[in-house]
């Protein structure tokens, strides 16, 4: 039996805060606002792993209301959304996902974020893609006031 999920995370950008995307302190002048790091990038997969095993979404598990998920890592979250996944008989076969940016430039941080992700899931690097790219100056991300993610997995319910 498979399942497929399918995940999507926006934040405004904001001074004052570091730019983690992927797990990847990334140089930049501005940062992602919200309660925990606010990795788009690794809430988007966490939101398309919990949707695949129908278990609601991150903000279920992690309320942003929480003191205990104030500045989290969001890596560590992932591990215990991977935790519960495969704890419901399922094998994570891959994780495909697009962060959409108009700045900074993430080329050089993909092979990083795609480590980090394989290693909080269980993973090989060969099973999770990270992509990146602009939106053309069209949008909040493209007119640099955000960024956004999207991601999709695969489960296989162990036979």
């Amino acid at each position: 039996m498979f399942r497929i999920g399918h995940g999507y995370d926006v934040h405004r950008l904001a001074q004052g805060r570091r730019l983690i995307l992927g797990g990847v302190d990334i140089p930049y002048e501005k940062g992602l606002l919200g309660h925990s790091d606010a990795d788009v990038l690794v809430h988007a997969v966490m939101d398309s792993l919990l949707g695949a095993a129908a278990l609601g979404d991150i903000g279920k598990l992690f309320p942003d209301n929480d003191p205990a998920y104030k500045d989290a890592d969001s890596l560590k979250l992932l591990e215990k959304v991977c935790d519960e996944v495969m704890a419901r008989g399922y094998i994570i076969s891959n994780i495909d996902s697009t962060i959409a940016a108009q700045a900074p430039r993430l080329a050089p941080f993909i092979m990083k974020m795609r480590e980090n992700i394989a290693s909080s899931c269980g993973m090989d690097i060969s099973q999770v893609s990270v992509k990146a790219t602009t939106e053309e100056r069209l949008g909040f991300t493209g007119e640099g006031l955000g960024i956004s993610a999207t991601a999709v997995c695969l489960l296989e319910k162990k036979r």
